[in-house]
């Protein structure tokens, strides 16, 4: 089984897309988690229309730990609420992470945009990512998938980081076993960071 824990706070412009993706993917084996970090929009009304189940979030560290304490899934993908799956994206990584026998990984980002600029800044990162994943993996915490024994060896995002807690997650994780690029299926993103 897949636990599929998002982070929220105040996502109800971005959270439906993001739950119909999920729901509309031809992998089934999912539970999906919703750490909430006290939303006072609808993004709570909107996770309960979809099925999730719905805890008590805070930063991005604090909502990833206390999602994953609850997943009953042996292997953990951790969302923001403005990512989309392409289609049979679970699948198809799901496989990949498989066969490369991994502990920790992400796939290539493909950037929500007609901007060139922004086109641009990500396939330099995915670069760049690419070149590092051997020795100093990185990982943006937007997309993260995980075994969750090796999470339970790890303690967790480190909650006293409160910025790049993420990339810092991944590499500890190298300890553990192989972090890699997902490279056949890439996660949509957002690009509200960019702007």
């Amino acid at each position: 089984m897949l636990s599929i824990v998002i982070i929220s706070k105040n996502e109800e412009e971005y959270l439906p897309r993001l739950l119909k993706s999920i729901k509309d993917q031809d992998y089934k084996d999912y539970e999906v988690i919703l750490s909430d970090a006290d939303s006072t929009d609808s993004t709570r009304k909107i996770a309960k229309e979809y099925g999730c189940k719905i805890i008590k979030g805070g930063f991005p560290s604090i909502g990833r730990n206390n999602g994953a304490k609850i997943a009953k899934g042996e292997l953990i993908l951790f969302l923001d609420s403005d990512v989309v799956l392409p289609n049979r994206f679970l699948r198809t990584n799901i496989s990949e992470f498989k066969n490369k026998k991994l502990v920790t990984a992400t796939p290539i980002y493909k950037p929500i945009t007609d901007k060139t600029i922004d086109k641009f800044l990500y396939k330099v990162y995915n670069t760049w990512a690419k070149a590092t994943q051997y020795f100093y993996p990185h990982s943006a915490g937007f997309c993260i998938f995980c075994k969750k024994e090796i999470f339970n060896k790890l303690k967790g995002f480190n909650e006293k980081i409160l910025m790049a807690e993420d990339h810092d997650f991944v590499n500890r994780s190298k300890k553990y076993g192989k972090f890699r690029i997902l490279y056949n299926k890439p996660i949509l993103v957002d690009i509200r960071r960019l702007d």
